[in-house]
């Protein structure tokens, strides 16, 4: 199976006399020799650029590891559910949840990398336990005196006893600490500790775990998700969107808005870091990854910045749907999840940018219907390619052949 992959030297949009050069180039899918030179060298692998937040991609980063050490991971911190909901509404900040989990994936699990401090970022309370018996475990990881504090050497030891005593500084008496993530109440107090900013405490943990790849938050900003509804609702929350914790509404998804909780915040008033402006200049694939639709992958292409900084990269932009069931994309079919996903970066790049500098190709499992596949290229003029890359359970991917189709498309 081969995919064909357009490249670019220069654009069409960019006002400029440089002549239009186009080369182009056979993909086979898996490439053997792609595959095997990543897996020997992984440290040489293709920096691999996902837009993505929640959990659908912690499978494939755990295998991803294994390919390349250079993939890039920006990850929205907009999530309002579980237990970064406990920490955003004690602290006003952002959501780490999502941003620890992905560091856990892409964490060195082998016994050269840092196997305690693992298992204590991996720790979660009772999630049944009383306030007070948990409260104490927590001073005692503070204080030195719980076994996974001790198992760790210093100075790790040390800077994360300073992170968590931060964190107790800054509780509020009432804080539940029910199935509280360690992790998140380390990263907490990271960030109430290095002036409520996260880059900083994000770059420590990577360090700490020795994280094989780059992870960080899209926007270091507080805000909220909202949805705008077909049938003139308003949803303010990613919890209230994503049907997990509450029912999922019965309307389909027309807009997506940020929100500071009160009122509807311009996505031109957000604008991506230079920091990640850089990552996406350095990507060799962009891939726009499986999760729920709106609040795991849109979200984060809706600040200023996102759409031109994509467009500026020549490079494979791969769209690889959802398998499963997605309360998000309630009356979708793969035509209208592609315009979800283009709208807000075609909103930035320019109503002249041509759709290929946006998106290059959806790829797809053979699972997905093939009329559906060609409505895509038909609408679009973008390449849909259906692939064998479901696992046992057809609803999800085999973390390996997705791997393997992403480094061979590098």
């Amino acid at each position: 199976m081969c995919i064909i992959q357009n490249r670019f030297d220069s654009t069409e949009w960019a006002g400029t006399q440089v002549p239009k050069i186009r080369v182009e180039r056979d993909i086979s899918v898996p490439d053997g020799l792609r595959v095997s030179r990543a897996l020997s060298a992984p440290h040489l692998g293709p920096q691999i650029l996902f837009f993505s937040g929640g959990s659908a991609l912690n499978d494939i980063s755990r295998q991803l590891k294994r390919y390349t050490y250079n993939s890039i991971h920006l990850i929205t911190p907009f999530d309002s559910g579980g237990s970064s909901q406990v920490l955003r509404r004690a602290f006003d900040m952002p959501a780490v949840g999502d941003l620890r989990s992905r560091l856990m994936a892409l964490a060195d699990e082998t016994v050269l990398g840092q196997p305690d401090i693992y298992a204590l970022f991996s720790r979660r309370l009772d999630k049944d336990g009383s306030q007070k018996e948990l409260r104490a475990e927590v001073a005692a990881m503070s204080a030195g005196k719980h076994p996974l504090i001790r198992a760790i050497s210093r100075p790790m030891r040390s800077l994360i006893q300073t992170f968590l005593h931060s964190f107790e500084t800054h509780a509020p008496e009432d804080f539940d600490y029910r199935n509280a993530s360690i992790g998140n109440l380390i990263i907490a107090g990271g960030y109430l500790g290095h002036d409520r900013a996260l880059e900083p405490v994000l770059f420590l943990m990577s360090k700490m775990v020795d994280v094989r790849g780059t992870v960080r938050s899209v926007v270091d900003a507080n805000l909220q998700l909202g949805a705008e509804l077909a049938d003139g609702r308003r949803l303010t929350g990613q919890r209230e969107i994503t049907g997990k914790e509450v029912e999922p509404p019965e309307s389909r998804i027309a807009r997506l808005f940020l929100s500071d909780g009160k009122k509807e915040i311009a996505a031109g008033e957000i604008a991506l870091p230079k920091r990640n402006r850089r990552l996406i200049d350095q990507a060799e694939v962009i891939c726009y990854p499986p999760g729920s639709l709106y609040s795991s992958v849109v979200v984060n292409l809706m600040p200023a910045g996102v759409g031109k900084a994509i467009a500026a990269r020549h490079v494979p932009k791969v769209y690889l749907p959802s398998l499963g069931p997605d309360p998000e994309a309630l009356g979708h079919d793969l035509a209208d999840q592609v315009a979800a996903i283009l709208a807000p970066l075609r909103a930035d790049a320019g109503g002249d940018v041509p759709t290929g500098a946006l998106m290059t190709h959806v790829v797809c499992d053979l699972s997905h219907d093939a009329a559906a596949c060609a409505e895509v290229t038909n609408r679009f003029g973008i390449p849909c390619v259906r692939l064998p890359l479901s696992g046992e359970d057809a609803t999800r991917y085999d973390p390996q052949k997705v791997c393997e189709m992403l480094v061979s498309t590098g």
